[in-house]
């Protein structure tokens, strides 16, 4: 008999994947999915969108308690949908603003007006709920990514549209806005209905690189019709409101919008070009830009005020503002004053020089630091880095939501120039499209960033 075949080696056992510890802070996410849902829990999703849609769609027309309405619905679908979905990991976006959540808590806590700053922290709570219900529907649902820009884009054009129709009426509300102790004294600037010209320029800014995301991922002929629009005439609203910050932001955006398509599309060309043509780029747009403040009177007038110095009165209302606040920073290093516009009202006219009233820092930095302390700066900055890296790495991705990440990454760098002498950014009408851009920044897919 034939000897019998000797039998096949058993492979090695694979050893079962360790699962992923949930960190301890997310432990309470995920505790009722396996209770039974109803047609609330079914509907999460579509839910959530709608609400997030005319959220975002109404931006320059609801009320501050229409807003606050929303805004809170918005916080209570998101701790619905983390009840019956099980943790994810965090990723440096979201750790960055636990980090500045928790910096927030402890100002709050060795405030010296801990009430005041407790309103700001649940205004910072509030915003953050937004912030987490985005993330979780783009996650689960990128398409609804399109959905809101469409809403968002609706809002703006109405705005748009009103504001531009201001030109041809009476003017005479809108000559409040013209300071006759400035050196662009006369200007005639829109506010469409947010009135005020740096917060209509505030809201309008970050829409408009998504616009351009939009004319380029869109594929009906209407759909990029409308994105145009949209564009076009949100930025013929900025330019008329005449905002020294909003321009220089607009300029950020769009500039940084287009070098980030060229480097994406330029990816197959040769090394040299690949480095040239930006290059090339940047400098044909400069020439441009220069020939346009000499042949524009008004922008040539507006932009001259910022070499002005303290000649002009919005110049040296600000410097003086933020040598008042720099001495703030200087009393309170490490904690600040605590967060939000309530405790800075209180602290502020100890340090404020006769007759320059002031709301806010008047800048982004400084507003951090002042409310946090150095602490709350550089969790600031580590988050816009976090955001610039992310947005960065998917370059040339083909990730669904790669192109919309530029276009994210664009309206945080104009608002981050904007930002740097004006804080418009933390009304809710600008901040909450930032929170948006940053959602669309975190739902990135980890395979194509190793440090996202």
């Amino acid at each position: 008999m034939p000897a019998a075949a000797p039998a096949p080696p058993i492979p090695p056992a694979i050893p079962a994947p360790i699962p992923t510890p949930v960190p301890w802070l997310l432990r309470w996410q995920g505790l009722l999915a396996d209770a039974p849902g109803g047609l609330l829990s079914r509907q999460l999703a579509g839910l959530s969108g709608l609400v997030l849609c005319l959220l975002m769609a109404g931006l320059p027309f609801l009320t501050r308690a229409g807003l606050a309405m929303l805004i809170l619905a918005c916080g209570l679908l998101w701790l619905l949908w983390s009840l019956r979905t099980p943790a994810g990991r965090i990723g440096p976006i979201s750790g960055w603003l636990l980090l500045l959540l928790g910096v927030a808590v402890l100002a709050t806590g060795f405030s010296p007006v801990p009430t005041a700053a407790a309103k700001g922290l649940l205004k910072l709570l509030s915003y953050l709920g937004v912030y987490a219900l985005m993330r979780q529907l783009l996650a689960n649902s990128p398409a609804w990514w399109d959905r809101i820009v469409a809403a968002l884009l609706g809002g703006q054009l109405l705005a748009s549209v009103i504001g531009i129709r201001q030109l041809y009426v009476d003017s005479s509300a809108l000559a409040r806005w013209s300071d006759p102790n400035s050196v662009a004294r006369g200007t005639v600037r829109i506010y469409s209905t947010l009135g005020n010209p740096n917060l209509l320029a505030g809201y309008l800014l970050p829409i408009l690189p998504l616009a351009v995301v939009a004319l380029l991922r869109w594929r009906g002929g209407g759909g990029r019709l409308f994105a145009l629009i949209s564009l076009l005439l949100g930025s013929t609203a900025l330019y008329f409101t005449y905002s020294r910050g909003g321009w220089l932001g607009l300029v950020a955006a769009l500039g940084s919008m287009a070098l980030l398509l060229v480097w994406r599309w330029i990816g197959h060309w040769p090394v040299l070009w690949q480095r040239l043509f930006p290059l090339l780029l940047l400098l044909l747009g400069a020439a441009a830009l220069a020939v346009a403040i000499a042949l524009v009177e008004p922008l040539q007038v507006r932009l001259m005020s910022l070499l002005a110095g303290r000649e002009d009165s919005s110049n040296n209302f600000r410097i003086n503002v933020w040598m008042a606040v720099l001495q703030m920073i200087q009393d309170r290093p490490w904690l600040g004053i605590g967060p939000g516009n309530n405790a800075f009202n209180l602290i502020y006219p100890l340090y404020q020089q006769p007759k320059f009233n002031a709301l806010s820092a008047y800048s982004i930095p400084l507003e951090l630091a002042v409310g946090g302390g150095v602490p709350g700066l550089l969790a600031g900055l580590g988050l816009f880095w976090s955001s610039v890296r992310c947005g960065l790495s998917h370059l040339r991705s083909q990730a669904g939501l790669a192109l919309p990440a530029l276009g994210a990454l664009a309206a945080i760098v104009g608002l981050g120039v904007q930002g740097l002498t004006d804080t418009i950014f933390f009304r809710p009408e600008v901040q909450l499209t930032a929170w948006f851009c940053l959602a669309t920044l975190a739902v990135l897919p980890q395979s194509d960033d190793r440090n996202h």
